[in-house]
């Protein structure tokens, strides 16, 4: 049976990044969130099979000092809907007498996500927020909303094959490649149309690729197109991800001259 998550004070789920400016707050005392950072600042990318556990870090200032996160929420900024748990414990770390750094780990599970909502699961995927009620020494207490945002994935995968191999010098090579996402309903891949993927090309004995060109993928997620060789490289398909979807490259495929 599915059902829908929303962020309630006393939430049991959470993740995130940024300052707490703007957010919407209440509770007792002198107690504050001063800044939040999820996954060390990086997105969240979500696949179809592995587990992903990252942490919400949480900058806490209170003048008796600082006991612990009481809860941690997570869900999507605009739909309201999460599937990220939070196991319920923190550690925090003393900075001085009145601030501490408490961190939890949050949990998304792959085989969890089709279950957790009545919708398609992958429009879950983009900015989220995390919602924290925080305690200090002395019994206040503080509930932040929105105190943090970042976006949540879909992992993707982006292939290339230059052929033929070896070419000769002038000759046309022809690549192609297919990008694909997880979707979050059948825990499989499927191709990603529409999307504007970047040819790269390293010569041999070069450190750095450089953008021949920009492809847009066909059906499936399908790619190709033709080059004129001059020189033995490395080609490449770069794809520089959306809200919603990671980016990715592709393993280079080196091409000898004849």
């Amino acid at each position: 049976m599915r059902h829908r998550t929303w962020a309630v004070a006393g939430g049991t789920a959470a993740l995130v990044l940024l300052t707490a400016t703007g957010a919407h707050a209440e509770g007792k005392g002198d107690i504050r969130v001063t800044k939040t950072v999820v996954n060390g600042g990086s997105n969240v990318i979500v696949g179809t099979a592995k587990t992903v556990k990252y942490s919400v870090a949480i900058t806490i200032k209170d003048d008796s000092g600082v006991k612990k996160i009481t809860d941690l929420f997570t869900f999507n900024k605009t739909n309201g809907y999460g599937f990220a748990t939070w196991d319920g414990d923190s550690s925090c770390v003393k900075k001085s007498s009145t601030t501490s750094v408490c961190t939890g780990t949050v949990t998304i599970d792959p085989g969890w996500i089709a279950d957790s909502d009545d919708i398609d699961s992958n429009k879950v995927a983009g900015v989220w927020r995390v919602d924290a009620t925080v305690k200090a020494n002395d019994g206040d207490y503080w509930i932040s909303d929105d105190i943090a945002q970042y976006k949540v994935k879909r992992a993707s995968k982006l292939t290339t094959d230059a052929t033929p191999e070896p070419v000769a010098k002038g000759a046309e090579l022809t690549v192609n490649g297919k990008l694909s996402r997880a979707n979050w309903e059948d825990l499989k891949y499927h191709g990603f149309t529409g999307q504007e993927v970047k040819l790269q090309y390293r010569p041999a004995g070069a450190a750095h690729y450089s953008t021949v060109k920009t492809v847009k993928t066909g059906d499936a997620g399908k790619l190709t197109t033709k080059v004129t060789v001059t020189s033995a490289g490395s080609w490449r398909w770069y794809f520089p991800g959306t809200t919603t979807t990671a980016r990715v490259v592709s393993v280079g495929d080196a091409v000898t001259l004849k």
